[in-house]
C-alpha cells in the first residue's frame, strides 16, 4: 500500500515512544521491522533532554500514563549516530519533530529533511512537558504556524498529531491540512493523573501525563471520523491509534476512516502482537473480496456528522 507517497508493506505503524530509535525491538526473538509498514522514532528536540523526574510510568486500569518528558539525545546525535544503524531497506522510518517554540520544531524539521528519514511527524500535542506543547496542539491558529514553519523548510511528508484535548479536533485537522500537513496521526494521549493515597501526593512527578491503551480506543476511534470528515474528502491520509490490540481493533479504526492503524502500548505486552494484526486484516479482505486495505478505508456505513453528546 501508498501512504503519503511512500510504500508501505503493512498498514501498521509503530508509534513513537513505543519502540526507542527503532532498535528495541530488534532484540526480541521473532519480531522483525518487515511485519510493519513505518516505525516513528522517539521524539527528537533540538538539544538534548533528560526528560521528567521519576515516576514517569504508571499503569492504570486498560491503559498506562507515562510522563516521560521528551528525554532524547537531540537531533545531532540521531542523525549522525542513530539514523546510520538503521535498515531503511526493512522499513520505513519516520522522525517525531518535538519543540518548545516554533522556530525549534523548524530546525530539527529542517535537519531531518537533510537525513534519509522518510518522512517527519510533527509532534504538537505532547501532554507531558512544561511548556511549548499542550499549547500548540489545542488551538488550531497555534497548529498551523507549527506546520507551516516545517512545512518551509521540507519536501519530506509531513504528518501532524493532534491532540485529543481540545474543543474541535475538525477544526484543527482542517487548519493543519490548509497550512500544509501531508497526513495526520489521530490521536496523541489524554491527560490524565494518578494519585497515591497514602502520601496524598500525584504519583507522577509531572502531575499529568499521557493515557493510553485500550482505555482511551472509543475516543480514539470517534476521533478519526471527526477528522475524517475534514480530511477524507481532501484526500489526506490518517493514521488511526489509540488502544489498538487485536486485527479487530485495527479494522474498526480502517473503516472509520483510518489509512494506516498506530501500535504502541499493545507492544509493552505482546511484541508480536503486529503479527496477528496484520494476518486478521488479510483475513477479512479476503473474506469480503477486497484486494486492498484502501478499499475498507471509510467505510463506516450510516454515519452522519457527528453531533455533541446532548
Amino acid at each position: 500500500m501508498q501512504f503519503c507517497g511512500l510504500p508501505l508493506a503493512s498498514p501498521i505503524v509503530l508509534l513513537s515512544g513505543c519502540v526507542g530509535f527503532g532498535e528495541e525491538y530488534t532484540r526480541v526473538e521473532g519480531f522483525s521491522n518487515r511485519d510493519v509498514g513505518a516505525i516513528v522514532l522517539k521524539g527528537t528536540t533540538a538539544a538534548p533532554r533528560l526528560g521528567n523526574a521519576p515516576h514517569r510510568i504508571w499503569e492504570t486500569p486498560e491503559g498506562m500514563l507515562n510522563s516521560i518528558g521528551l528525554q532524547n539525545p537531540g537531533v545531532e546525535q540521531v542523525i549522525t549516530r542513530i539514523l546510520p544503524t538503521l535498515d531503511f531497506e526493512e522499513t520505513r522510518f519516520i522522525a517525531n519533530v518535538c519543540g518548545s517554540t516554533i522556530e525549534e520544531y523548524a530546525e530539527v524539521t529542517r535537519r531531518f529533511d537533510d537525513s534519509p528519514i522518510d518522512a517527519i511527524e510533527i509532534n504538537i500535542s505532547c501532554p507531558n512537558i512544561k511548556e511549548g506543547g499542550i499549547q500548540f496542539g489545542n488551538v488550531p491558529e497555534m497548529s498551523a504556524r507549527v506546520v507551516e514553519a516545517c512545512r518551509r523548510v521540507t519536501e519530506k511528508p509531513l504528518i501532524t498529531k493532534l491532540s485529543p484535548n481540545q474543543t474541535d479536533i475538525r477544526e484543527n485537522a482542517r487548519c493543519c491540512i490548509e497550512a500544509g500537513t501531508d497526513a495526520l496521526a489521530v490521536i496523541n494521549t489524554i491527560t490524565g493523573m494518578a494519585i497515591d493515597i497514602d502520601s496524598r501526593r500525584p504519583v507522577l512527578d509531572n502531575v499529568q501525563g499521557g493515557l493510553s491503551g485500550p482505555a482511551i480506543k472509543p475516543i480514539a476511534l470517534l476521533k478519526v471520523k471527526q477528522v475524517y470528515e475534514v480530511a477524507g474528502p481532501r484526500g489526506i491520509p490518517i493514521i488511526g491509534q489509540g488502544g489498538i490490540t487485536s486485527a479487530r481493533d485495527a479494522l474498526e479504526f480502517l473503516i472509520a476512516g483510518a489509512s494506516a492503524v498506530g501500535i504502541g502500548t499493545a507492544l509493552f505486552y505482546d511484541p508480536l502482537v503486529c503479527k496477528a494484526v496484520n494476518q486478521g486484516i488479510a483475513n477479512y479482505l479476503a473474506a469480503n473480496a477486497m484486494r486492498s486495505v484502501l478499499e475498507l478505508v471509510g467505510t463506516l456505513q450510516d454515519a452522519g456528522k457527528v453531533s455533541g453528546p446532548c
